[in-house]
């Protein structure tokens, strides 16, 4: 360190304010000193990942869509009834042969947006026995799906209208016979109820 220098940090170094002077110029000399001297890949990288910012969270269930089909909800959802004969304890109005599968959002159980699972044209919309608020949607090859127990005045499409994989269709409720909010998916092939589970398994959709 030259004389001059050395004699002006000493008198710098002789008070509070000196010292933090001192010590920023020391900080900004090694940050500069890194950069000129660093190897050439490593600036360009650093630059490129502060633009970039943290890599985005994978998809999850609704978000999820697989060619034409999609998930009927969005985020995580907690799994219920699957098809076939699954009684339920102190329910006497419930199905205890069960045609659909019953799945409730994690974010939001009652008021979560339904979506359409395939584009298609929507052949009933409204109260539905048994279902509550329900949606039915006409996708061509005999495929029908449903979605049951929405709320009242929740319905976001009518009869006659075409819609898109994942137009919003309405809100998860628990109208009809239902203990509780959650949707009832249901898929009909000629008019009649199959497992929802193999059939979106293979789309690459599994619902559990």
């Amino acid at each position: 360190m030259p004389a001059p220098v050395a004699r002006t940090a000493v008198v710098l170094g002789r008070s509070g304010t000196g010292r933090k002077i001192i010590a920023v110029v020391l900080i900004i000399s090694f940050i500069l000193g890194g950069l000129l001297f660093a190897p050439a890949w490593i600036v360009p990288l650093a630059i490129a990942g502060s633009v970039a910012g943290p890599a985005a969270p994978g998809p999850v269930h609704g978000a999820v869509t697989s060619g034409n089909w999609g998930y009927p909800l969005e985020g995580e959802w907690t799994v219920g009834r699957g098809s076939g004969w699954q009684p339920v304890d102190g329910c006497a109005y419930c199905p205890s042969d069960h045609k659909g599968f019953d799945m409730t959002s994690v974010a939001m159980p009652c008021g979560a947006i339904i979506h359409a699972a395939s584009a298609g044209h929507v052949i009933n919309a409204g109260p539905t026995p048994g279902w509550g608020n329900t949606v039915r949607i006409d996708h061509g090859g005999g495929i029908v799906t449903l979605y049951g127990h929405m709320q009242w005045d929740s319905l976001l499409v009518a009869v006659g209208q075409d819609v898109d994989i994942g137009t919003p269709l309405g809100a998860e409720g628990s109208t009809g016979k239902s203990t509780g909010c959650h949707l009832h998916y249901e898929i009909q092939r000629d008019g009649v109820a199959i497992d929802p589970e193999p059939f979106m398994a293979a789309l690459g959709l599994p619902l559990q």
